[in-house]
Formats: C-alpha cells, sequence, structure tokens
C-alpha cells in the first residue's frame, strides 16, 4: 500500500522543499495531507496548484487540513481526525517560530506547547511507520566545543528564545523514541538550493549580504570580530534529500541527525566568500564585535542595514557539530553536502535577483 504523509509548516520554505522532492523521488507516497491554519489555506492551496503544475500530477494528490497545532487534536475536525488516524503512515512535523527575535510567549506556544500536542496526537495513529520532527542544531544554546548528535541537556544556557523552545520541543519529542519509531532532525543555518539559490526569505546570513549592500559605498568594509566561530550553513536540498532518504530508512528510526556541515568554513572565510561573490571585494581591517552590536542596538539603523542584531550571537559561540552518525547512515545514498565555495554564486545570484522584492526581505523585525 502507498505511504500516506502528513506535514505541518507547509506552505513554509521547508517544507514545500520536502514536499516538491517527495513527489519527484520513489518513495511510494500516496495521499499527502497539508495541516494549516485557517489563514494560510489560501496560500496554501496556490502553492499546492503550483507543485501539481510543476511536477506535472493531480492536484487531488494533496488534502488541505485547516486546524492549529497548538489545539488538542492539532484542532482538526473530528471526521477527518478519524480518517487520519488508520491512514497516515508519515508525519513530519516542521511548523515552528523561527525567528530569533520572536518574543517568548509566541515561541512557547507555538514551539513547545504545539510539538506537545502533535506528540499526542501522533501516538493515536494505528499504521504510523515515521514520526520525523524537525529541531535545530543550535538546541545545543551557548556549549561550545563538539556537540554531539546524543547530546542534549546538558545544563545549557540559550542565545535567543528560539533556541530556548526549541531545546524544550526537542526534549518532548525525544520522549515517544521508546513509543513510536521517531527521526529527530537538526539542520544547521539553511540557506538557498545550491543549484539554483532559491530560498523563500533573506534571513540568516542573508542579513550580512543586506549588509554589504546598504554599505557598498564604502571603499573598504572591515570584518565583524575575528570570526573564528563556524559557519554552519546548508543549502536546502542537502537537508531535504537526506531527511528524506533518513525518514525512510530503518536505520533511521530511533536517531537524532545534525544535517550539518561536516567540513564547515568558519565565518571569517564564509564572510569573505560572500562578499567577494556580492561586490567583488575582500574584507579589511576588522571591526570590534562590541562596536557592531553597539550599533546594531539603534532600532533605525538596523531598520536601514536590514540586519537582526540577535545574529551577530552567531559569530562568537564556537560549537562544532558533530555529524558522525548522520554521515554514516547516509553512506551509499548519493546525499553529501555540497561546500558553500562551490555554491556561493547561485546563492548570491539569486539574492541579486530578488534583493528588491519585499516579499523575499524580512520585514518588521528589526524594531
Amino acid at each position: 500500500m502507498a505511504n500516506v504523509y502528513l506535514f505541518t509548516g507547509f506552505p513554509g520554505f521547508i517544507t514545500t522543499a520536502l514536499i516538491k522532492r517527495l513527489v519527484q523521488q520513489d518513495y511510494n507516497a500516496g495521499q499527502i495531507n497539508l495541516l494549516v491554519l485557517p489563514s494560510m489555506a489560501p496560500q496554501a492551496r496556490e502553492e499546492v496548484t503550483r507543485i501539481a503544475r510543476a511536477e506535472n500530477i493531480g492536484a487531488d494528490k494533496f488534502h488541505i487540513l485547516t486546524g492549529d497545532i497548538t489545539m488538542p487534536g492539532l484542532g482538526l475536525d473530528p471526521a477527518e481526525n478519524a480518517r487520519l488516524k488508520d491512514a497516515v503512515t508519515h508525519v513530519f512535523h516542521l511548523a515552528a517560530i523561527y525567528d530569533l527575535a520572536t518574543p517568548e510567549a509566541v515561541a512557547y506556544q507555538v514551539n513547545v506547547n504545539g510539538t506537545r500536542e502533535v506528540n499526542q496526537w501522533v501516538l493515536t495513529l494505528n499504521n504510523l511507520k515515521r514520526y520525523v520532527y524537525f529541531s535545530t542544531a543550535y538546541v545545543s544554546g551557548t556549549r561550545e566545543g563538539r556537540i554531539l548528535e546524543t547530546d542534549l541537556d546538558q545544563g545549557q544556557a540559550f542565545k535567543n528564545h528560539y533556541e530556548a523552545t526549541k531545546f524544550e520541543a526537542e526534549k518532548s519529542a525525544r520522549g515517544l523514541l521508546d513509543k513510536v519509531p521517531t527521526t529527530i532532525i537538526r539542520p544547521g543555518i539553511v540557506v538557498g538550493d545550491s543549484r539554483t539559490g532559491e530560498t523563500s526569505k533573506f534571513d540568516g546570513p542573508y542579513f550580512i549580504l543586506n549588509l554589504f549592500e546598504r554599505l557598498k559605498w564604502l571603499p573598504l568594509l572591515p570584518y565583524f570580530g575575528s570570526g573564528q566561530a563556524e559557519a554552519n550553513f546548508v543549502p536546502v536540498d542537502y537537508v531535504v534529500n537526506a531527511t528524506l532518504y533518513l525518514a525512510h530508512a530503518d536505520a533511521g528510526a530511533g536517531n537524532t541527525y545534525h544535517l550539518t556541515d561536516p567540513k564547515p568554513h568558519i565565518i571569517r572565510e564564509a564572510y569573505a566568500l560572500m562578499m567577494a561573490e556580492l561586490l567583488g571585494q575582500q574584507p579589511f581591517g576588522m571591526l570590534p564585535l562590541a562596536a557592531a552590536q553597539a550599533a546594531l542596538a539603534i532600532p533605525a539603523l538596523r531598520r536601514w542595514l536590514g540586519v537582526e542584531k540577535e545574529a551577530l550571537d552567531y559569530f562568537t559561540c564556537q560549537s562544532y557539530y558533530d555529524c558522525a552518525q548522520a554521515q554514516r547512515d547516509l553512506a551509499g545514498s548519493g546525499v553529501q553536502c555540497p561546500d558553500l565555495k562551490d555554491y556561493v554564486k547561485p546563492l548570491i545570484r539569486f539574492y541579486q535577483q530578488h534583493k528588491d522584492d519585499p516579499d523575499k526581505q524580512v520585514t518588521g523585525k528589526f524594531s
């Protein structure tokens, strides 16, 4: 029988990319159920139509469900819930608040309470083959040094509410490891597709491109701090291909995976690569990180630059994300993480083509 899927987080960037790849590959995919907030249903229908046309498949392969992950039973219609209870074989839970500057209450309600409700719902399914929970490598918080895939609660502090609430959510998801076949995915910082550069939003490392774009009139641009921390960027196509493989492989059940770059560049190197590609120049000198943080404490300046001040916290936290388990279980799959230097050109090209698109730029977050 065909697999029946349920995804949360649609039409978000990674969820949409997962679904596109799922229908392209041979995973015996039957119906794909998409749980969305009622307010997101029109956008979800438009995205489903685009995917169906692009992949030359019928839109009836997709079933849009309106609900809310923070509600008991996910806020689903009782008749739909009864149908899904026996039908669903794979659940991918990606719905979350990803903004580094999100208020604590909002992040907790969606990331923690929402995940608890999804976990409870998953336990009611009769034919579940795999539950895939999307965490983040940065549940490590302020820990430095080598971070193992088996590590979680080490008494760490956190740089922001995003990290803290994803940590709590992963603890909740790990409670299912001995109850249902569960795979926990911890990506690094997800960037655009390594072939096309396509991404949905210019956040994360794209804030640095915004800064370059705003200050390109200067004759010289400095490094921000020493930049010795790792720039653990991973292209979305690597994350998607690795996730789908591990979600269907027997080895994936019961494991947590760092989908991180096994040979990451340090921030100083990544910064120089991006500047060279965007502006055709190299950084000169160094602005102390404390000075940059002080400047970004001014709301008007961060709005003008298009940079979240919280992003600078990742310039100093020297964590190494061990991904040995992921590399072992992906061996022979053909799925490998490319080097940033090999895909920086399409990333920058896509940014240059869409930098003035207000739907790509993250607005309203720099107040």
